[in-house]
């Protein structure tokens, strides 16, 4: 993770790959029996966590600690920089933690080297405990099984401006639900602006791929598939709306802080957000606060995105049975639900976001965007292909600007991207 708040939001990281040569690290002892006595030291990391939450992570290794005497739980909390390298070289030297914090993509190689525990077979019982698109979010393209315990989710309603909307003649209480109202409306509201104001200022992603409803890889996992129809569709409509300037001119080198002050100064319609930015608008904006408007992601699949974090348990570790009853510890509802009310997450346990906490409305901004995200995680999905590595985003995001600027076709565009995903996901 990359700070406290703004990488339990958005944390996701590059892919590394892994040799296929590593052991654990597990303490001393011989217990290697998932049902066996839960006992021994074992090792836990975490990812950029410590400087913000040392309190709660030391007050759950205590509470395990204390229902299972004669365990021993070390904590390492690694910096956000770095930690895909640090993962591979633990990997590869033999010094991999017993349990380990990962996201879907720093998974997959280690499940593919062996390195990752089988859930469906050492810990099957617990499976109900989660939410279904969660406990498969840890699943692996061609291999059988889930490796790791879903622990906390993260997503975001849009915010959009009901002003610009109205200026536009389109009803301030009805956002677009789907990619075809959002072209429509974004057309819209250039045109009255006279090309001033944009609705979007962010180029397509893999996420909005996968959104629009293109296949973003094969039935089996080995090859990228999203320059399909559905792709190459999506692409060019933004290829129109940047033409018309409904796309912010500067989307293609925007960033999340670049892209919020546009929305801040009203040169933007809609943003992606976070009750910290509607504290902001408050202050920093009175006139825009006013006319937020808080609606769903957009969606041609009815799911939402979904970023994933996740318990993995070493399948070297010496002490297995400890190691998966701290892994299922942690993520258990009872830690999610006390993890929530620290930092702007969702529990990945099922029944959670039933509670009032994620359903009634104490007239507080923070509670007004938390209970509107988490309205729509029921049925989300993590879009992000677990093989998609920063390169080939990379490389995604290199062609959608050639597309943008009429360099390229769009099918070309995707066609050239796709090629280099499949390359880098073979030399992997």
């Amino acid at each position: 993770m990359r700070s406290s708040y703004k990488a339990v939001a958005t944390a996701v990281v590059a892919a590394a790959t892994f040799s296929l040569a590593a052991c654990g690290s597990g303490g001393g002892g011989a217990s290697t029996d998932s049902s066996g006595k839960v006992t021994g030291t074992i090792t836990f990391q975490t990812w950029n966590l410590k400087a913000n939450f040392a309190g709660y992570f030391n007050g759950v290794i205590a509470d395990f600690e204390k229902k299972y005497p004669g365990t021993h739980v070390k904590w390492v909390d690694q910096p956000a920089d770095g930690y895909a390298e640090k993962l591979s070289a633990d990997a590869s030297g033999g010094t991999l933690p017993d349990v380990v914090n990962v996201t879907p993509d720093l998974l997959a190689p280690l499940a593919k080297a062996g390195l990752a525990l089988d859930l469906d077979k050492d810990a099957a019982q617990y499976k109900a405990e989660y939410l279904a698109g969660a406990w498969s979010a840890d699943a692996v393209p061609g291999l059988e099984g889930t490796y790791a315990f879903p622990w906390y989710l993260n997503t975001g309603p849009l915010f959009y401006n009901k002003a610009l909307f109205k200026e536009a003649g389109l009803d301030p209480e009805k956002p677009p639900k789907t990619y075809d109202d959002l072209f429509a409306d974004a057309l819209a509201i250039s045109e009255n602006s006279k090309g001033k104001v944009a609705t979007l200022s962010n180029v397509p992603t893999i996420e909005d791929f996968g959104r629009y409803g293109a296949q973003l890889v094969n039935k089996d996992g080995t090859a990228f598939t999203f320059n399909d129809a559905k792709g190459v569709e999506l692409l060019t409509h933004y290829k129109k709306l940047y033409d018309a300037h409904a796309l912010d001119p500067q989307a293609l080198t925007a960033t999340p802080e670049s892209a919020g002050h546009k929305f801040l100064t009203g040169a933007v319609a809609m943003n992606p957000g976070s009750a910290l930015d509607l504290k902001n608008f408050k202050t920093q904006a009175p006139t825009l606060y006013k006319n937020i408007g808080i609606t769903d992601q957009i969606t041609n699949t009815g799911k939402v995105n979904v970023y994933v974090q996740s318990m993995m348990v070493n399948s070297k570790a010496k002490q297995k049975a400890a190691s998966i009853a701290f892994a299922h510890f942690v993520t258990d509802n009872t830690r999610q639900m006390a993890f929530a009310k620290q930092v702007a997450i969702f529990p990945s346990t099922a029944g959670a976001l039933k509670d009032p906490y994620f359903t009634k409305e104490d007239g507080t901004d923070e509670t007004r965007v938390r209970i509107a995200a988490a309205s729509s995680l029921a049925n989300a999905v993590n879009y992000t292909p677990v093989q998609f590595s920063d390169q080939m985003k990379t490389a995604l995001g290199n062609e959608v600007a050639k597309a943008l600027q009429g360099k390229e076709s769009p099918k070309e565009a995707l066609d050239n991207a796709v090629k280099e995903a499949n390359q880098l996901l073979a030399q992997s």
